[in-house]
């Protein structure tokens, strides 16, 4: 069977696979479907065709997220090959981010990092010691301390020793990371974390666009929610 653009031998037998992550950030105005989907055929000719196909153009000024449905994704492809079978595998709606790429500055990393450390380190300090002070930690390791030696504290021995350091190894193991390195290859809470976070502001994202039928489809432009044209006969922009 014929393609019916630019004459490629298609079987009836092709089937294509599609795959795309829930969230997608590209760094080019002039996205196509192989920028955002993972893409598989047996049939070559096929899958570089599709990969070739435009979905969208980033203006320069306005909005650069925008939201697509896997089915209108399905229905751009089918414009080009009416009969392919085609099997998502992945997210059935992709949020597509445009970030500019810009130079990144070697000095004002370092500088972000020291500040993100200090602030880090006296906010965790702060409340460790709050902590302390609202539980009289001091008051009760002499009470201890004098009960089973029956000697007054000196407000420095084994057992405000042995606290501080079981307190340093309790966050290493429970953040499961230090420094670079990491103790297993379990995710660490600050990831879990992370990771519900940005899957609850996609969700959400996905929920209100599709509410407010803000959902872009292949092929128009930006302005009027069609973008790129890939019918046949439409050709350029």
């Amino acid at each position: 069977m014929d393609g019916t653009d630019g004459g490629s031998k298609m079987a009836a037998s092709d089937i294509l696979y599609i795959k795309a992550d829930q969230s997608v950030e590209v760094q080019k105005r002039d996205v196509t479907l192989g920028d955002i989907l993972t893409l598989e055929c047996s049939n070559k000719d096929v899958l570089s065709k599709v990969k070739t196909l435009k979905l969208l153009k980033v203006p320069d000024e306005g909005q650069h997220r925008y939201v697509f449905s896997i089915l209108k994704i399905i229905e751009c492809i089918h414009e080009v090959y009416p009969t392919m079978d085609i099997q998502n595998i992945g997210s059935p709606d992709i949020i597509v981010t445009y970030e500019k790429p810009e130079k990144k500055n070697p000095f004002l990393h370092v500088l972000k990092v020291i500040g993100i450390v200090i602030i880090t380190f006296i906010g965790a300090a702060f409340s460790i010691m709050a902590f302390n002070n609202d539980v009289s930690t001091t008051k009760l390791f002499s009470q201890i301390y004098e009960l089973l030696t029956g000697t007054k504290s000196d407000g420095f021995t084994i057992l405000e020793l042995t606290y501080s350091i079981g307190l340093v190894v309790g966050i290493l193991v429970f953040f499961n990371h230090f420094g670079g390195r990491k103790f297993s290859v379990d995710p660490t809470p600050m990831e879990v974390e992370m990771r519900l976070y940005e899957n609850d502001i996609q969700t959400t994202l996905i929920e209100n666009y599709s509410r407010e039928k803000q959902e872009i489809e292949p092929g128009e432009t930006v302005h009027n929610k069609a973008l790129y044209s890939n019918k046949k006969g439409r050709g350029k922009l």
